[in-house]
């Protein structure tokens, strides 16, 4: 029942989206905006789409480097069976989906292999909100065309995500060489909370450790906080190449704030982030950068495509070629999260000093 109603809820939501992204919207005028876009952009764009998961493979293998040795191939592989699950299966199947594979085809730790999964969301979060905060501090010409009500509260945005995501980072980069300081942390927090809540927390904290345990070296923490910077950089130059494409005026500066927009519209628990990825780069384009609201919904629309679409297609063909099903790679998702929650469950509440249990010590699956 629980599904059940989780799939309407899905279907629901992107339904609204997308409602609410065509909006008094004229498709014929979008349809006319779509064919006179510049193609030598969007293939260049393109690339840049194809360089990203080049990039997020490599920084991958840094990551895992406390757990073991991966091949670039199979890094590179597993991420776009991943990214491609995450479009076309629920509850982002692909975040478990990846390090599943990948563990089994290397030999690694599955647990420790997910919990880099958790670090390098960590690590995507707080290098979106340092390029937001650049936006903000790099005055963008494009902000004149907004109100300065919003052009104030997008700044006082900016300003807070910068000093959260260095914060965030100097606290990474402690914990990394000190986890035991989290469990210290944890025991204190779920002392106070709610049965049920506290048990989530503790079994969040409890995976957490286990991944701050991989990265106790802050070498390979630090190279992969290093790589993030260029992948964050070929996004914002697709972004900011397929909204040239559409005759948009905007600073390359400006991908930045669209970036931000976009990774709160792609939160959103839709299929492929249809819908939210669409309607936040619509409110992007036209409140910050006075775009027309059909020239607006065609590069959003082609934005989504150029993003998503390569590496879904790449993900099947690989799925193919591994035997590996939509069906198939969906139930060995959902046994990877079980198995992970039961390992979470069967441990004992952390310890001060000692965060992530019996967790450090598993053995590949």
């Amino acid at each position: 029942m629980r599904a059940h109603l989780r799939t309407l809820l899905v279907i629901a939501c992107t339904v609204g989206l997308l409602a609410l992204f065509l909006r008094q919207v004229d498709l014929g005028a979008v349809a006319r905006e779509i064919g006179e876009a510049s193609w030598l952009e969007l293939v260049l764009a393109l690339g840049f789409t194809a360089l990203v998961y080049v990039i997020r493979a490599a920084r991958w293998r840094v990551m895992l480097l406390p757990v073991g040795r991966t091949r670039f191939s199979t890094a590179f592989r597993t991420t776009v069976i991943g990214f491609a699950a995450n479009s076309l299966l629920p509850a982002r199947a692909g975040e478990f989906l990846r390090p599943y594979l990948l563990a089994r085809r290397e030999g690694l730790s599955a647990t420790a292999t997910f919990a880099t999964i958790i670090l390098e969301r960590l690590l995507d979060l707080a290098t979106v909100l340092l390029f937001l905060a650049a936006f903000v501090f790099f005055f963008d010409p494009g902000m004149s065309r907004a109100d300065s009500a919003t052009y104030a509260a997008v700044k006082f945005g900016g300003t807070l995500a910068g000093a959260t995501s260095l914060v965030g980072l100097v606290v990474m980069f402690i914990l990394a060489g000190h986890p035991e300081r989290l469990g210290q942390v944890v025991h204190r927090v779920v002392s106070v909370l709610p049965a049920r809540l506290a048990q989530a927390v503790a079994r969040f904290a409890r995976t957490f450790a286990e991944g701050l345990a991989v990265m106790r070296r802050p070498g390979p923490l630090a190279w992969s906080l290093l790589l993030s910077v260029p992948l964050w950089l070929a996004i914002a130059a697709g972004i900011w190449l397929v909204s040239r494409a559409f005759h948009v005026t905007m600073p390359f500066t400006g991908s930045f704030l669209v970036i931000a927009l976009l990774t709160v519209g792609v939160a959103v628990p839709t299929p492929g982030a249809v819908g939210g990825f669409h309607y936040a780069y619509r409110v992007a384009a036209t409140a910050f950068f006075g775009v027309p609201n059909e020239r607006a919904v065609g590069a959003a629309i082609v934005l989504h495509a150029v993003s998503f679409v390569p590496v879904t297609v790449l993900g099947l063909i690989y799925m193919f070629q591994d035997g590996l099903s939509l069906t198939r790679a969906r139930d060995l998702a959902e046994q990877e999260r079980h198995e992970l929650d039961e390992a979470s469950g069967r441990e004992e509440e952390p310890e001060p000093g000692d965060p992530g249990g019996p967790a450090q010590g598993r053995v590949a699956r």
